[in-house]
């Protein structure tokens, strides 16, 4: 029983870690290539990957005609909006920035829950937004209020955010006819062509006339095996298990491994206000989502059984 808990437990720190190098590992695409040059070769050899991967294990199940809308949508939240927000963000803000906005999804779901489909706001909630909105605040001004990283950064990387939580609300009307390998399949392969005319009239002759960057291309691969595929992959293995409170708890880690990978791989700074300003958002994120009656339990537990 504990083996299958540690495995289920690796599988979603390696889910955390995949999606915290995604962000030192776009910063490397963009040596040689733009955003949207980015993004479109990601969802292609990911859709790839996906569809590769539901067809053997026989996972991918066939669209039904009355959900085709509801694809479409799910894909115009995620991939193409939240991926324009996260990619051309990423241009003007630093990888641990970016993650640490990022981060910020769990706790804007509750509130779109609680706006469509009538689920209860709780008291702790509201603190985790606002102690994260602090924490993001400290990183992002300096003492006399003003930005220390682009405000159009930041805008686009919200964008990422609240894209992400518009498709938690159109994934809960799909998820109970749907497995996790069926949806992100065909949300993958939606959102190329979603991307396409963008990347024709934007980026198609640029990359035509860029000299190959193998470092460059390496970084997509990893993009769309390791972020796209396995750690979706490996996430929705811990849901089932963990739950998705339990697994949603591990993405606190994610700002925390970016900083560290970003400082040790790209040399960007990790100040001492970086670090605080991670705590903090690190803080609203756990008051958010942890449920304190089994935490009050688990604690008295732990004392009445010598620390242990």
């Amino acid at each position: 029983m504990g083996q299958k808990k540690g495995i289920v437990y690796l599988a979603v720190v390696f889910a955390m870690v995949f999606w915290a190098f995604s962000f030192v590992w776009v910063k490397e695409v963009y040596v040689a290539y733009g955003p949207l040059t980015t993004v479109f070769f990601r969802l292609i050899i990911a859709s790839v990957l996906m569809l590769t991967y539901g067809l053997i294990i026989g996972k991918l199940v066939k669209i039904e005609k009355k959900d085709y809308r509801t694809f479409l949508l799910l894909a115009f939240f995620e991939p193409f909006l939240y991926f324009m927000g996260e990619s051309f963000g990423l241009k003007y803000v630093s990888s641990t920035m970016g993650a640490i906005i990022i981060a910020t999804i769990p706790l804007f779901s509750p509130l779109a829950a609680s706006r469509y489909h009538g689920e209860k706001l709780s008291l702790r909630n509201l603190i985790g937004i606002l102690l994260s909105f602090i924490g993001v605040g400290i990183v992002v001004f300096d003492d006399s209020i003003n930005f220390i990283t682009s405000p159009l950064g930041i805008a686009l990387e919200f964008l990422a955010v609240f894209s992400a939580i518009g498709y938690t609300v159109v994934l809960k009307n799909l998820s109970n006819n749907y497995n996790t390998t069926t949806i992100i399949t065909y949300q993958n392969f939606i959102g190329i062509f979603f991307f396409l005319p963008f990347w024709l009239i934007f980026e198609s002759k640029t990359l035509l006339t860029t000299t190959f960057n193998l470092p460059a291309f390496i970084a997509i691969v990893k993009l769309a095996v390791f972020a796209s595929c396995i750690a979706f992959i490996l996430y929705a293995y811990s849901v089932k298990k963990l739950g998705i409170n339990g697994a949603n708890i591990f993405i606190n880690i994610i700002p925390v491994l970016t900083a560290i990978f970003a400082w040790y791989i790209l040399g960007e700074p990790l100040t001492f206000r970086k670090m605080v300003g991670i705590a903090v958002v690190i803080a609203g994120l756990f008051i958010a989502q942890i449920r304190m009656k089994k935490f009050i339990a688990r604690l008295v537990s732990i004392q009445q059984n010598g620390g242990r």
